[in-house]
């Protein structure tokens, strides 16, 4: 790298991870509605939270781009929006693995290119990534199995 032009395929891949946190976002933001919609409270605040986070990686990531001299570009990413609780919590877990998978995928980019500051960003994503958001989504659904829908529900009132 020379000044502070980045790598084109770094900056190719951060506008790939980019619409990855966009679509979550938006992801997200229609299941926290739902949660809304039908009651479940707790689940709307932290499904909402989550939405904030991931409008927050976005931010990072169009800086970054921005910074390496790229231009952030997001193509449409299709969104999986659950119709019950279950089928909702399992398309977001299968969203955060999917993310956690690209992250490892641009974390050895970044080496190969000896991009340290962006590999330090998306590792940080990561950690975030694995230890909120897919944790989290993983004890909700374990909760399931172990207490019941009706009263992992009744717990969301």
């Amino acid at each position: 790298m020379q000044g502070l032009k980045g790598h084109p395929e770094i900056i190719d891949f951060m506008n790939e991870l980019l619409a990855g946190e966009l679509a979550a976002r938006d992801q997200y933001f229609i299941h926290s509605r739902m949660y809304a919609e039908w009651g479940y409270n707790k689940l709307f605040e932290r499904i909402d939270h989550e939405m904030d986070d991931e409008t927050g990686h976005a931010h990072d990531f169009i800086r970054r781009i921005l910074i390496l001299g790229g231009t952030p570009i997001s193509a449409p990413t299709a969104v999986n929006i659950g119709s019950n609780v279950v089928d909702m919590l399992k398309n977001d877990l299968a969203l955060e693995l999917e993310v956690q998978a690209n992250l490892k995928k641009g974390i050895a980019l970044c080496e190969k290119h000896q991009d340290y500051v962006t590999r330090e960003l998306m590792i940080e994503q990561l950690k975030d990534t694995e230890e909120d958001h897919a944790h989290w989504l993983e004890q909700q659904l374990r909760l399931i199995d172990i207490i019941g829908l009706q009263n992992y529900l009744q717990s969301q009132v």
